[in-house]
């Protein structure tokens, strides 16, 4: 477990609609959120139950976005969270990224950023008995949208026996 974790929208979106928001403290106690994140969360309205899940989460520490992203990140020309969450991830000495998008996971990667993202997240939740079977909350992430292809969910499922 690290100490710290920098988290994206789409994983606070998929992890709040499915109720297990809770889940990013088993990467880190400490979960951070760029300021320029929630803003994407909440595009959707303030009344949606997502938006009011991650608002309502006090335990999320919102922290200032940076003016400007190092060269070695806007090389990568990624959306404005990713960028944030990365940056923020460099500022915190063994933090980990929590994105989904794979450019985004790349650039944290080639930095030396360890990352996660929800699939990593629903497996680690299982092996910490923390769910009583990944498929359900995967297909139902799936059902929300996340991309995620059979053969990926079928490969993860049978590496932890599902």
């Amino acid at each position: 477990m690290a100490d710290v974790c920098v988290v994206n929208a789409s994983p606070l979106i998929f992890l709040g609609a499915t109720g297990k928001l809770d889940l990013l403290r088993l990467v880190a106690p400490r979960v951070l959120v760029p300021s320029s994140v929630p803003a994407e969360v909440r595009a959707r309205g303030s009344t949606d139950p997502v938006a009011a899940a991650v608002d309502a989460a006090s335990w999320l520490e919102h922290r200032p976005s940076t003016s400007s992203s190092p060269d070695a990140v806007l090389a990568w020309d990624l959306g404005g969270g990713e960028s944030a969450v990365i940056t923020l991830a460099l500022e915190s000495p063994g933090a980990v990224a929590i994105l989904d998008d794979l450019p985004a996971r790349r650039c944290a990667a080639s930095l030396g950023i360890p990352v996660a993202g929800t699939l990593g997240i629903v497996l680690l939740a299982r092996k910490a008995g923390r769910l009583p079977a990944a498929r359900p909350m995967l297909e139902d992430l799936r059902n929300r949208g996340m991309w995620l292809s059979d053969r990926v969910l079928n490969t993860v499922l049978k590496e932890i026996g599902e």
